[in-house]
């Protein structure tokens, strides 16, 4: 079957309309349906880029844990919760609403599902490795 460029989706390359193929309308053939495990492991590779492209931890710091995430979905949407790691010092606000706005961008993208809510839990502040832990004098 041969795919003609432009062609409408569902006609199979034909130019005929899915009706004329004997196929159900679009309401009843069915639907694609991704498992929040799948989405939760899209939006684990989307916190991990988006970590490193908004609150890059420099070289000489302490490597941040990978980030971990939950999803449910219902109904053609997904609401999401990260966890991650960030680095210290930072602007936790804007480095946490920018992260959650590329990873909100990226799993809709991929999945084709509206993001709702995109929560995010900040695990740990990385610190300098060879910053001295004590009383300031």
């Amino acid at each position: 079957m041969n795919t003609r460029p432009g062609a409408p989706p569902g006609d199979g390359g034909t130019g005929l309309p899915a009706r004329d193929l004997g196929l159900p309308p679009p309401a009843e053939r069915g639907a694609t349906v991704i498992p929040d495990r799948v989405v939760a492991r899209i939006a684990v590779q989307a916190a991990r880029t988006a970590q490193s492209r908004r609150a890059a931890v420099p070289p000489d710091r302490d490597a941040p844990a990978a980030p971990a995430a939950t999803a449910v979905t219902r109904t053609g949407t997904v609401r999401l919760h990260l966890a991650m790691d960030l680095p210290y010092p930072t602007d936790i606000p804007e480095a946490c609403a920018r992260i959650r706005q590329d990873v909100s961008g990226r799993v809709a993208q991929l999945t084709g599902l509206e993001v709702k809510e995109v929560t995010l839990t900040v695990r740990r502040l990385v610190t300098a490795a060879g910053a001295r832990r004590g009383r300031v004098r």
